[in-house]
């Protein structure tokens, strides 16, 4: 996937790490994103038989942590990829 969005000639980066803090813990990287393109939308990339709703709220919690508005929950274990193409917001457009 990361090849054919570069391939389109969009800047996309592998394996972002994401600070978690909690209280006066911080860790540098406690989480990755899968995809991040262009510095604006993250893509969590999944390939599993059914969604569960964990997979909806972990990019949610990217999306608030990196402070970002749109992401898409990409599930590759199916028959009907664009039914499995799903568009997140963190707050309104």
């Amino acid at each position: 996937m990361g090849y054919e969005l570069v391939k389109s000639g969009l800047i996309i980066e592998h394996q972002v790490g994401l600070p978690m803090i909690y209280e006066e813990l911080k860790l540098d990287v406690g989480y990755r994103l899968d995809l991040l393109v262009e510095k604006k939308v993250i893509v969590e990339i999944k390939s599993v038989e059914l969604l569960q709703n964990v997979h909806h709220l972990q990019i949610m919690t990217y999306l608030r942590l990196a402070k970002l508005k749109v992401g898409l929950l990409v599930n590759f274990n199916t028959d009907n990829l664009p039914k499995n193409i799903i568009r997140k917001i963190n707050g309104y457009l």
